[in-house]
């Protein structure tokens, strides 16, 4: 790790009432001492002084800040830390960076370093700074509060105590290689296949439940399918309550798969509005008939939508190799005689009017408690990158070949495989081969 001394603006590069410009590394206090009036024989951690920010040789004003200074190990990086509360103008920002640039040993932070150093600092795992990173880019309540739980340590928490267990597994299996002549006692033998065989099905049982979770970061898939002129169009307008895409009474009108971002009850998803599915001659039309297939094998949830005004029933024929949840909704209901309506009441299918907003709340609210009843199977512990299900599902392979019939230095070797591929996700072992991927991807404050 660089020992150099690290800068970067941590907030948004621009116009604001208030920026943060974060310092750490070794340097801080000499910074401190030639760009403030602060007196660094006396300065008090985690305290706010209201003070100048000057060039350290001229010293020329810069702006009028609060700086507060964190002392190494009790902060972000594990390091001494100072964050400058300065006014957010363009000018007094570049100003007090070019200011920084000046001394020795000093440098502009690289993407994610401030969070790279808190990890190599035990500051914390690989799981709490990708939580925090999660954090950083949530956009929906839920997104919030799984972040947050992420930042608290339940994945590390959980991660670790499988490695554990199969550490301490790891522990006897080389105490018998070292002393050959001895046999592993049968009472040992059994605690060691039940506690393979506990953490096996644990792995087993995250990996399943967790089918959904990365849905939490990119969105689930919702698609209005159905055919021409049932109203695709006029509900996903509804259902984000702006005009996002064209009505038209026109068949045909939406050739291609238009994709609306929505905040659902806390929940990010991503609602299509697809071409109507029909027989048609029209190239372009057919293309987008296909596309609206292929979105709705790829969605957790379908809207299989009709015009309730017609006595035409929708076979929905797109539909019959789909696993996932499917809702049926009647269109148009306010041009539906009463007779129609308890017809389409008997089939459990929703009744709407997207033309007048009426049952858009009713859906909305079914399309939430499903998603909730999916999600909630996961319990706080989310699979939240790929890389997470990559480790766990080698872990899981190495232990479903251990047994102890083979020789022991096999079986170690299977035990000791599992432990790493653990180890990759949390940083306990050796993995600077992920490290750059990890921290590259985050802003240059953080």
């Amino acid at each position: 790790m660089s020992s150099s001394t690290i800068y970067a603006l941590s907030t948004v590069y621009g116009k604001s009432g208030v920026a943060v410009i974060r310092i750490s590394g070794e340097e801080v206090l000499n910074i401190i001492s030639q760009m403030t009036n602060i007196n660094i024989a006396t300065i008090k951690q985690r305290h706010a002084y209201f003070t100048d920010i000057k060039k350290k040789n001229t010293q020329e004003l810069l702006d009028k800040a609060l700086v507060i200074y964190f002392k190494a190990p009790s902060s972000f990086t594990g390091e001494d830390i100072a964050e400058i509360q300065c006014h957010g103008s363009k000018a007094v920002l570049s100003s007090i960076l070019n200011a920084l640039s000046e001394f020795d040993n000093v440098r502009l932070a690289e993407p994610g370093e401030f969070s790279k150093r808190s990890f190599y600092n035990q500051k914390m795992d690989l799981t709490e700074a990708e939580g925090l990173a999660d954090l950083i880019d949530a956009e929906t309540s839920m997104q919030q509060k799984y972040a947050l739980q992420q930042m608290e340590g339940n994945l590390r928490n959980l991660y670790t105590s499988w490695r554990e267990e199969l550490v301490k597994v790891l522990t006897y299996l080389e105490a018998f290689i070292d002393f050959p002549e001895e046999d592993i006692p049968e009472n040992l033998s059994e605690d060691i296949l039940n506690t393979v065989f506990k953490v096996r099905k644990d792995i087993a049982k995250h990996l399943q439940k967790n089918n959904v979770n990365e849905r939490l970061r990119n969105g689930f898939r919702i698609v209005i399918a159905g055919e021409t002129n049932a109203g695709k169009s006029s509900l996903i307008n509804a259902l984000v309550k702006r005009n996002a895409v064209i009505v038209s009474d026109i068949a045909g009108t939406t050739r291609d798969a238009i994709d609306i971002n929505l905040d659902m009850g806390g929940y990010p998803v991503i609602i299509t509005d697809t071409a109507g599915i029909r027989e048609t001659e029209n190239p372009i039309e057919r293309q987008g008939i296909e596309i609206a297939k292929e979105k709705i094998s790829e969605a957790d949830i379908v809207i299989a939508l009709y015009d309730a005004s017609t006595n035409k029933n929708s076979e929905f024929k797109a539909l019959k190799d789909f696993h996932g949840k499917v809702f049926y909704v009647a269109n148009k209901i306010d041009k539906v005689s009463q007779e129609n309506q308890n017809n389409i009441d008997a089939k459990k299918h929703i009744k709407i009017s997207a033309k007048y907003n009426q049952g858009i709340d009713f859906l909305t609210t079914a399309i939430i408690e499903t998603i909730k009843d999916n999600f909630s199977l996961s319990s706080n512990c989310l699979i939240t990158r790929i890389r997470y299900r990559d480790a766990l599902e080698e872990c899981l392979k190495n232990l479903e070949i251990f047994n102890l019939d083979k020789e022991i230095e096999l079986a170690a070797e299977d035990i000791r495989l599992a432990c790493r591929a653990i180890g990759k996700i949390t940083g306990s072992v050796e993995v600077n081969e992920i490290l750059n991927n990890i921290f590259g991807n985050f802003c240059i404050g953080k």
